[in-house]
């Protein structure tokens, strides 16, 4: 069973409309709802919030802002990462509503609760908050500048941190010693996760438990995140989540309004459902990428690789979520030197406040801005040298492993250079002349663009899982990875039957409770099978033990005399067990693990994209899109392949049109919802061709697998910007709208 395609089991409730998304969950008699009133302002004091005329509104049962959670003992949500850094991390408090001054446009300012949602929002049309307005700062430049508008009087300057890695006297000797030094600025624009579901919770009190039903994707650290803000023990509070409608890093952490929901449920002992609109989403639930980096390679006369320098500011939004200085620092750094034997490097990246949404992990978390980087200044040094670029990264790539990079990272397994050479082929790169000469008969130009990829696959380290048997016939697998879409409910149990021999029917999967699961790190990281399959891998052979024992000792056998197959422990004259019998016999047939596993994996591969662009217009085509990419062995293809394509999707909207834009004078958010912010269709895609290789299993864990989850995401943008630079003969910065690129072809910059 393992590496077959099978179809996902999932998907029939999802296509009869049986999914149980938040939204869909039946509301226990008497539930209240929320509304959140946010600010309009970017930046501003917070004065007087009148309350009188909403509280009179029929319905109403509660209003809560700052002030009250402050009296109620709610402290702020906490940011995570503890960076050695040379300016060490600055984290100011991140109230769950406002208090004293509203720092970015949908910034939370009192939460209204009725009995219902049109009740909540006309009380919200009453209240009256004295603002005064404050000069704002919506990019990195702007809030670092002297004398910049401050945002917070713990952050001096705006700056949130400056983190180094590298050998800094290594790379400045080496780039004084270069026959060619290649000097880019390269900017990663801020863009939104947009899950096709928005945020949504349902807040309650049951015999004396909080309990929370939400739409996340990491239930123990959301858990934890929430605890700490409300100074409860982990116990105290029960976390579980329905159906996810996608998350892609925004749904790993806790928000504000989980806490405000939770504090009004203990104090009008109600349940309190909230579901947020899109455009809340857009504003006040956290973006991701925002990197501007200036980078230098440096060249020897043969075209060798001496050194990488990058110098990186990174978005930070208003405040710190919980994983965003990491993703701006330390998840760049291990994929920085891409599949590339780079001698020296040298990284400083700087985190920036400004009066804009906070940023999180989006769907690769650092490493698609780490690959952007080395695969464009590779990109440009091959135009400005006159070299091959498929040449000069073939010349340039690791060839020996294990191999350790410039910044620590050991890669332990691989071939880049046969991916390469593969995607090549199959992109047809040597039927290109012909297809481009088609293309300038009819008054267009045509561009090909062929990159690289490496992530650093792991996530959170360590994983949690216990199967259990029960007398029914039955297998109940529990985990603490988590899925929003990527089809664990199949091929979870698809290798939990592989495991223990039995029909995949027979697996009854559970995920997602805190009451259930009793510990685990969720999805993110490309981690689920990686960690979560390691974890069901170590829990199956406890459980075969443990069964293998219990049959000796009721057959009156030496355990190494039974053979089993097919969830039976037999023997040579017949009789045996199978695992329900022995259930029944026991009482319980158990296999838990927890485990501490921190290796990471390396997914790579090679890209192809080809494009046809009007220089009227500046509309491009995306006309042919190739994959050749190494995950180790495969437990589902089809499912592989489909996360592929997906991720090259996200990448292939990020590099063509998608944008989170802010007014620069008044921080005002303007892509505030899909009127403004594109997203790709089907229409902008091609017939995607994903092939996959299993020739380079890796060690890190028993099933010799490699994350699929976010590269391709991290792959897409670089190819397809290479290709759109070789039609445009100029360098061109991400989203290359039409707009963008006509006036690249106007004006030459």
């Amino acid at each position: 069973m393992f590496g077959q395609s099978i179809r996902r089991l999932e998907d029939d409730r999802f296509l009869r409309g049986q999914g149980r998304y938040m939204s869909d969950q039946a509301a226990p008699e008497g539930t209240l709802q929320a509304y959140f009133l946010r600010s309009p302002h970017a930046h501003a004091a917070l004065g007087g919030i009148m309350l009188d005329a909403a509280r009179a509104v029929p319905g109403v049962q509660l209003i809560l802002t700052g002030a009250d959670l402050r009296a109620g003992g709610i402290g702020s949500l906490p940011c995570l990462p503890i960076l050695e850094a040379e300016r060490p991390l600055l984290i100011p408090p991140r109230p769950a509503l406002a208090q004293g001054r509203v720092r970015h446009v949908g910034e939370a300012v009192a939460c209204i609760i009725a009995e219902t949602r049109e009740a909540a929002e006309d009380a919200a049309e009453l209240i009256e908050v004295d603002y005064t307005p404050l000069d704002a700062v919506s990019t990195t430049g702007a809030a670092l500048a002297q004398g910049a508008p401050q945002l917070h009087a713990e952050v001096p300057g705006n700056l949130a941190f400056v983190w180094r890695r590298g050998d800094a006297a290594a790379v400045a000797a080496a780039m004084q010693a270069a026959a060619h030094v290649t000097t880019r600025h390269i900017p990663n624009q801020r863009v939104t996760c947009a899950p096709i579901e928005p945020r949504a919770a349902l807040a309650l009190l049951e015999d004396g438990q909080l309990t929370l039903h939400l739409n996340g994707q990491n239930m123990h650290a959301i858990r934890g995140q929430i605890c700490a803000a409300m100074g409860l023990p982990p116990e105290a509070l029960h976390l579980l989540a329905p159906d996810v409608g996608g998350g892609f890093g925004v749904k790993n952490v806790a928000f504000g309004e989980h806490v405000v929901l939770l504090h009004a449920a203990r104090l009008l002992r109600r349940p309190i459902r909230w579901v947020a609109e899109m455009a809340e989403d857009f504003a006040a639930s956290a973006h991701g990428r925002g990197m501007d980096a200036t980078a230098r390679l440096a060249l020897d006369a043969e075209g060798l690789i001496l050194a990488l320098e990058v110098d990186a500011v990174s978005e930070m939004g208003a405040y710190l979520s919980s994983n965003g200085p990491y993703c701006a620092s330390h998840t760049p750094a291990t994929a920085l030197s891409g599949c590339y034997d780079i001698p020296a490097i040298h990284f400083t990246a700087r985190g920036a406040f400004s009066n804009t949404a906070p940023m999180e992990a989006y769907r690769g978390a650092g490493k698609p801005e780490a690959n952007f980087i080395v695969e464009m200044m590779i990109e440009a040094a091959a135009h400005e040298t006159g070299r091959d670029p498929q040449a000069l990264r073939a010349l340039n790539m690791v060839r020996a492993y294990p191999h350790r990079t410039a910044l620590g990272q050991q890669i332990r397994d691989g071939d880049f250079a046969a991916r390469l050479d593969e995607c090549a082929v199959l992109a047809d790169r040597a039927g290109f002349a012909a297809r481009r000469a088609e293309s300038a008969a009819r008054g267009k130009r045509r561009g090909f663009g062929l990159t690289c990829f490496l992530e650093t696959a792991r996530g959170a380290p360590g994983e949690w899982a216990r199967l259990r048997a029960s007398s029914d016939g039955l297998v109940e697998l529990a985990i603490g990875t988590q899925s929003n879409g990527q089809g664990h409910e199949t091929s979870f149990p698809q290798y939990i039957a592989h495991l223990l021999d039995i029909p995949i029917t027979d697996i009854r999967y559970v995920q997602a409770d805190t009451a259930r699961i009793e510990r685990g790190n969720g999805h993110g990281g490309a981690r689920s099978l990686h960690m979560g399959g390691e974890a069901m891998r170590q829990a199956a052979g406890v459980l075969l033990a443990h069964g293998r024992s219990v049959a000796a000792r009721l057959l009156q056998c030496m355990p190494d005399a039974l053979h089993y197959a097919a969830g039976r422990f037999g023997l040579p004259d017949g009789r045996g067990l199978t695992l329900a019998e022995i259930a029944t016999e026991e009482g319980t047939l158990e296999g838990e693990v927890a485990h501490s596993v921190d290796l990471v994996t390396f997914p790579n591969g090679a890209h192809a994209a080809e494009i046809e662009l009007d220089p009227e217009t500046g509309e491009i085509r995306l006309l042919r899109y190739t994959a050749v990419d190494d995950y180790g062995r495969l437990l589902n293809p089809m499912l592989a392949r489909g996360q592929v394509m997906g991720g090259v999707a996200q990448g292939i909207g990020q590099a063509l049109m998608e944008r989170i834009a802010y007014d620069p004078e008044t921080a005002q958010l303007l892509s505030a919802g899909f009127m403004d912010y594109a997203m790709p269709r089907a229409a902008d895609l091609p017939d995607l061709r994903v092939e996959l290789r299993e020739d380079q299993p890796t060690l890190a864990n028993g099933l010799g697998v490699k994350g699929t989850g976010q590269a391709g995401c991290i792959a897409a943008p670089q190819a397809i910007m290479a290709a759109i630079r070789d039609a445009v003969g100029a360098d061109v910065a991400m989203p290359a709208t039409p707009e963008a690129v006509w006036r690249v072809l106007a004006t030459g910059n």
